[in-house]
């Protein structure tokens, strides 16, 4: 039967003949989706416009008007109808008595109505009072009657809406925020409300109203395919379930999987999750935009009154190179090029998230679009940008989303699609598998302080549960995928084998502590053999427990910590023993001795600046595309003849010219051929912030003021942090001084480990020469946002300092570098 016989059927049979009709739509198994919805709601104008007509009559000024869902025509199996009797308060009677006709047929099938009687007057006051009624009209459609009331009523009401968009988008943003605190984020949730959690129908509808007020737009890629999947979705739970219900129970959705021929809930599952994901995403830029625009139209007049009419420059602050914020977003620089630029998809969300600012849309479009794919191996900035992106806490979600929302973060780690979306259906998870990983990476910024590779932690936390979209073991799987990613990103085979221990072993503290007897001299030697070393150890420990702080309340407890620590205390004894010899200190080249002579001989500080290229890998696979060496900064060597205040000065002349230290050695070098006296060598990898590096002969000047005393660095940093205050940013954890037990039998090492910041190495230096301490020597490595730095200092006499001496002095430096 066709359609068209389908609505004589329900016309010339009344009630039962449209509910017959009705039955034999929704079994027809060869319509589905729009096409089904459509056909519903043609056949459901068709019966009332009957009933309408049978009960009009005679009568003028007066029509019926389908609203919310159904006058957008989307009506699902047991969708309810929402229906307006519209009127120009004429014979209130005869109304009545229309509404009556129309209303009991609807109620006699069963079916849930929604229905008022109003004149244009009265809807647009209960429109101004209510604001889900006024969501509702704006999707008014005109059924039968008079259409001019119709019209007249649909005009009337968008102007109010259009008028009344300052006042009323900021109320329907706090009815979705409202209303995500109640029923959560459907992209995460194992039995998900389809419509009212966040991401869901109600969020795609508000878009759509938000786009009526002209104030913004929704990005529109992928949004109404979302939307349709999401009502294809309740449609088929409609026909499964026999209600009119909007959540996915979990005992229904394998049987909505069947109605829509997919392979089974988990698959159901993940089209849900990305639909939700797209309609959220699309929320989050709507939102701001919206924001940005009301701000912009409060802030106008008064620029303009200021300004003399003349319309206001947009401020543009640099951030990172090619990347500059603007209007409270990260955008690209007007001279970022993209296309010759493939670090500038990290570099910019790196400087997002240690911002605490959204990447603009069109910044990340834009580089999706032109940005060229990363060499493999990576370049050593590219990994540098990913390690500070995943180490800035919480702002990193809503970074990594946008960059996942254009395809970026496939493009750049092609392994994460298997994971992306992806349901875990365990009580104890809270998160989809990628969510997890991103999560595990924020708790693990929060445990940076605790460990010595923060890089690899974190990079671990990323790639822990990588082996989830694969069959079997997924930490086995994920070992095998941690060292290709590993590899491909640019470190080294250390690192490589270090990162595929920890995924391979992620389990294994937790597991063990929880469910062996750990009094079992085996058990200890079996944990200690898989780990092989105090560094890994070390970040095993941090590692479980921010996988299972961000997997859910359920999964960590102080009791579990405690367990876990116990273990880890038994197995650090266990590997002791295999603790090598401190390392003896290289010999100086022989342009490290002649510049050390030079400054000796002149008494003054000497500089010499070199371009460092990262080394190429002669066992790098044959095929690989060979690469031009990747810049990794510029050496600087600093010879400067052993006198108090040298570190302080050089790092506060770095900090002033806006240099990053990457990493950073200082050590005492004696003098050649029995001349007495000694000179700091001092060997830096330095790279600007933005724009270029300024010459040697200014820093050198600028050093030999500082080292005089004729330079206060402390003011000048002082002046410009007040000049640009800092942005709020996001909050990083407090900094860890600890004394580094038994590292040295020749000096006492302090281990300070911070997040790294301008003017850092200065604060450190200023408190260790306020505490009249030798540096011996330094080892200063910038992991991401994490400084990760060793000093060896010894007393006035060159001697280790004392235990509760040095116990003071790392209190002392911690306290410093708080204030």
């Amino acid at each position: 039967m066709t359609s068209t016989d389908t609505r004589v059927e329900a016309e010339d049979s009344g009630p039962s003949g449209y509910a017959a009709a009705r039955l034999r739509l929704l079994q027809e198994g060869a319509r589905s989706g729009p096409p089904r919805r459509a056909a519903l709601a043609e056949l459901t104008d068709d019966w009332l416009t009957g009933l309408f007509t049978a009960g009009s009559e005679g009568m003028r000024g007066v029509s019926l008007v389908a609203v919310g869902g159904y006058g957008r025509g989307e009506l699902s199996p047991r969708s309810d109808l929402d229906l307006l009797l519209l009127h120009d308060g004429g014979d209130s009677g005869a109304v009545a008595s229309l509404a009556d006709r129309i209303w009991y047929p609807v109620w006699d099938l069963g079916l849930d109505l929604d229905h008022s009687v109003r004149t244009p007057a009265e809807a647009r006051k209960t429109a101004a009072d209510d604001l889900k009624a006024q969501l509702g009209l704006l999707d008014a459609r005109h059924l039968a009657g008079d259409l001019g009331l119709t019209a007249g009523l649909r005009t009337a009401v968008l102007a109010d809406w259009r008028n009344q968009a300052p006042k009323r988008l900021p109320e329907l943003q706090e009815l979705c925020a409202e209303r995500a605190e109640r029923q959560g984020e459907l992209q995460y949730l194992l039995e998900p409300d389809l419509k009212e959690a966040r991401g869901g129908l109600r969020d795609a509808t508000a878009l759509r109203a938000v786009a009526a007020s002209w104030l913004a737009d929704a990005p529109r890629e992928g949004l109404t395919e979302a939307r349709r999947r999401l009502l294809d979705v309740r449609d088929a739970l409609h026909l499964a379930t026999g209600r009119a219900t909007d959540r996915l129970a979990l005992q229904e959705q394998d049987q909505v999987a069947a109605e829509l021929g997919l392979l089974d809930a988990d698959t159901l599952l993940r089209q849900v999750y990305e639909a939700a994901r797209v309609v959220s995403y699309a929320s989050d830029v709507t939102w701001r935009e919206v924001g940005r625009v009301l701000r912009s139209r409060a802030v106008r007049p008064r620029l303009r009154a200021m300004l003399g009419g003349g319309k206001p420059t947009a401020e543009r602050s640099p951030l990172a190179e090619g990347v500059v914020e603007q209007d409270g977003e990260v955008v690209l620089a007007r001279a970022a090029r993209p296309e010759r630029d493939p670090v500038l998809p990290l570099r910019a969300a790196a400087a997002a998230a240690q911002a605490d600012l959204p990447l603009s849309l069109h910044a990340v479009r834009r580089m999706a679009a032109a940005a060229r794919p990363l060499p493999t191996p990576w370049p050593a900035e590219a990994r540098q940008q990913l390690v500070t992106l995943l180490g800035s806490g919480s702002p990193t979600i809503e970074v990594w989303e946008a960059l996942e929302a254009e395809g970026l973060i496939t493009r750049l780690l092609p392994d994460w699609e298997r994971v992306r979306c992806r349901p875990q259906r365990n009580a104890v998870h809270i998160w989809t598998v990628d969510r997890h990983l991103i999560e595990t990476a924020v708790r693990a910024s929060e445990l940076t302080r605790r460990v010595g590779r923060p890089d690899l932690l974190l990079v671990a936390a990323l790639l822990h549960d990588i082996g989830k979209g694969w069959p079997g073991d997924h930490s086995v799987a994920g070992e095998i995928i941690a060292r290709d990613v590993a590899a491909r990103i640019g470190f080294d085979r250390v690192d490589v084998a270090v990162l595929a221990t920890l995924v391979r072993h992620h389990l294994l503290l937790i597991d063990t502590a929880t469910r062996r007897d750990l009094e079992d001299p085996a058990t200890v030697r079996s944990v200690a053999e898989a780990v092989g070393s105090q560094g890994t150890l070390e970040l095993l420990h941090a590692l479980t427990e921010a996988d299972a702080l961000a997997t859910g309340p359920a999964a960590w407890s102080s009791w579990r910590g405690s367990l876990v620590t116990d273990l880890v205390k038994r197995v650090s004894a266990v590997l002791a023993g295999d603790t090598p010899d401190e390392p003896e200190a290289a010999a100086p080249t022989a342009e490290q001795e002649r510049l050390a002579i030079e400054a000796f001989r002149t008494g003054g500080p000497v500089l010499a600046l070199r371009a460092q290229t990262e080394p190429v890998d002669a066992d790098a696979e044959a095929e690989s595309v060979p690469q031009d060496p990747e810049p990794l900064g510029v050496e600087l060597l600093i010879a400067v003849p052993d006198q108090p205040g040298v570190l302080p000065a050089v790092a506060g002349v770095l900090a002033m010219h806006r240099l990053t230290v990457r990493t950073a050695e200082l050590r005492a070098l004696d003098l050649p051929d029995g001349v007495e006296g000694s000179v700091l060598l001092l060997n830096w990898r330095v790279a600007a912030e933005y724009g270029s590096l300024p010459q040697a002969a200014r820093l050198r000047a600028d050093l030999v003021r500082a080292l005089d005393g004729s330079l206060d660095i402390a003011a000048r940093l002082a002046e410009r942090d007040a000049a640009y205050p800092r942005r709020r940013g996001t909050i990083a954890p407090p900094p860890r001084v600890t004394v580094a037990p038994a590292a040295s039998r020749h000096a006492t090492v302090i281990e300070v480990r911070a997040h790294d910041a301008p003017g850092l190495l200065h604060r450190i230096g200023r408190a260790l020469e306020k505490a009249h301490v030798r540096v011996r020597s330094m080892h200063v490595s910038t992991l991401g946002a994490n400084a990760v730095d060793a000093f060896y200092v010894t007393g006035t006499k060159g001697a280790p300092l004392p235990g509760a001496e040095a116990a003071s002095l790392a209190r002392a430096l911690e306290e410093a570098l708080r204030e």
